[in-house]
């Protein structure tokens, strides 16, 4: 299977006032560029309960055990057995429960104000579960071909200019700069002010409608996960795959609802977050090299 990449090429611009020089403004015009060989992966069924159960047993393997300590009487009591009680014996016409000393007030019981919790969780039980190195490797290729898919990515809600080919693949980044133009690895574009090149870079591609929607799809979180450290929930929108973590790499990743990600560290988690089908990702040519 063959593909053919996007060339970048961007036009820096500065306009120069009487207080100085204005911030630059970036152009990015996109051509095609030369063909590639895909890897397999790239052309696998799309199996999307394999898919489902990996991220699932990835989830489930991150998941920290959570519950309170086991009952050590007057030492180290569990929450809900803190209270001095009294058992007042039988024959008193009376429901045989623990009550406060000097009180008729029961404690300690699940049904009683105050007291313990009825089955509550234990930090002994284990969440985790198995999944075969084989269904892994599936589930992997299964999330990349369906990424590869419009018709897909459109479903999970992504958006992007039409006409846009799949898989989108970067090749050659050049910048042209008072007429001297400079060619780059599209891993190693200059760093200063790399988050507006990558941006730019987004919007030439045809993608920006997908970053302005991660953008402004940031809303304040129902419930009390708001109040336990994740207050915001940000939709998830491009995914670049990088073959290093260069400067492409760090600019991106300030841009919300932007994920980055190494090929050799791509799992299906990073295609379907929650198990859903159809992630909108960006490739380099480096990266499509490592999964070979």
């Amino acid at each position: 299977m063959k593909a053919t990449t996007y060339s970048l090429n961007n036009s820096i611009s500065q306009i120069e006032v009487d207080a100085g020089l204005l911030s630059e403004t970036y152009s990015v015009s996109v051509e095609d560029g030369s063909k590639i060989d895909l890897p397999d992966s790239f052309s696998s069924p799309v199996r999307e309960d394999i898919v489902r159960n990996a991220v699932h047993s990835s989830r489930a393997n991150r998941r920290q055990p959570y519950g309170h300590r086991n009952h050590g009487g007057k030492r180290a009591p569990q929450a809900g057995m803190k209270h001095s009680v009294e058992w007042w014996g039988k024959g008193r016409g009376v429901s045989r429960i623990m009550r406060k000393t000097g009180q008729r007030t029961a404690a300690q019981n699940p049904h009683t104000r105050g007291g313990r919790r009825a089955h509550g969780p234990m930090v002994e039980k284990d969440w985790s579960m198995k999944l075969n190195a084989k269904q892994k490797r599936i589930a992997r290729d299964s999330a990349i071909s369906a990424s590869c898919d419009p018709e897909i990515v459109a479903s999970r809600g992504h958006k992007f200019e039409d006409g846009l080919r799949f898989p989108i693949v970067i090749d050659s980044y050049t910048e042209v700069n008072n007429g001297k133009s400079e060619s780059h690895n599209p891993e190693k574009i200059p760093i200063s002010n790399g988050t507006r090149k990558f941006v730019s870079i987004m919007h030439g591609l045809g993608l920006g409608m997908d970053l302005d929607r991660a953008k402004k799809g940031r809303s304040i979180r129902a419930g009390k996960g708001k109040m336990r450290g994740r207050r915001r929930r940000t939709p998830k929108s491009v995914l670049l795959i990088v073959a290093n973590m260069d400067s492409l790499a760090k600019s991106a990743r300030n841009v919300p609802g932007v994920d980055v990600v190494a090929a050799k560290d791509l799992c299906a988690e990073d295609l379907a977050p929650g198990g859903d089908i159809g992630r909108l990702a960006v490739w380099t040519a480096d990266a499509i090299k490592e999964m070979r």
